[in-house]
């Protein structure tokens, strides 16, 4: 969880790690709660990814592309059904317009995406790359260790409060979601939770396989990402992307058909 979610990471929260196509115990933390993402810059207006005509390339080499296109996806989400008893906000000083809806199989809900860098250290996720860096996460790896933001791809749902609760939606730590954007789709795991106001957030590894400038400080979109979340559906293993890739494109056909 970056600064985003660090408000939550005492209450016990919960979160989405995310497994790309073709592809849990907290521990006690190091390091000191940093500022709200209020002080963090807002996420750039643009998205770096592959060059034309060439797809975008994830963890281990696997491309991210399944058997349901984007376009079939997002032509299911065009209505909502409200189930969020009110609105989320994309940061602290934007304002509150994001609904949760309802489906068949699933929740869907349209936001930005913040960059979550916490968990293990590596090359791209640690202090120095990040100021608001924290070494835990709200799930875990299956032998305990916090996940790798950089190479699981995963998504932070906010912590349940009156607005909504992610858990009455057949939600877990390790529900699988499809996660939409530029007409990109990447299957990732719910592996974090935020504070209980702000939605749109995803790991280090899910912006970068979705084409987004994945910076931990200053990265991310600011609107334009379509997120699904399958209910009743867990990986296991949690930080297995390859599962998360095969349940989610399985999951991805039975809502398109049945939405």
């Amino acid at each position: 969880m970056h600064s985003r979610t660090s408000v939550s990471v005492a209450v016990g929260t919960a979160l989405l790690a995310a497994a790309i196509v073709p592809a849990a115990v907290l521990p006690a933390l190091a390091v000191p709660l940093l500022p709200s993402s209020a002080d963090r810059p807002a996420a750039r207006q643009g998205a770096a990814g592959p060059p034309p005509g060439e797809r975008a390339i994830g963890p281990g080499g696997s491309t991210q592309e399944g058997t349901v296109s984007a376009a079939a996806l997002l032509a299911r989400t065009g209505a909502c059904d409200q189930i969020s008893k009110g609105h989320y906000r994309a940061r602290e000083e934007a304002p509150a317009d994001i609904a949760v809806c309802d489906a068949n199989g699933a929740v869907f809900f349209k936001a930005d995406m913040d960059i979550d860098c916490d968990g293990q250290i590596t090359e791209r996720c640690n202090l120095d790359t990040d100021p608001y860096f924290q070494n835990s996460t709200a799930y875990t790896e299956s032998d305990g260790r916090t996940l790798n933001a950089e190479t699981l791809p995963y998504i932070v749902v906010p912590m349940p409060s009156e607005i909504w609760n992610y858990r009455a939606s057949g939600i877990r730590g390790g529900s699988v979601a499809a996660v939409i954007h530029a007409n990109k789709v990447v299957y990732a795991v719910v592996g974090d939770t935020g504070p209980p106001g702000i939605i749109g957030e995803a790991s280090y590894a899910a912006a970068r396989a979705l084409g987004i400038q994945a910076d931990p400080f200053g990265g991310g979109v600011p609107s334009g990402v379509t997120y699904i979340v399958f209910k009743n559906a867990k990986v296991s293993p949690l930080e297995d992307p390859g599962a998360a890739a095969r349940l989610g494109d399985r999951l991805a056909r039975k809502f398109v058909a049945e939405n």
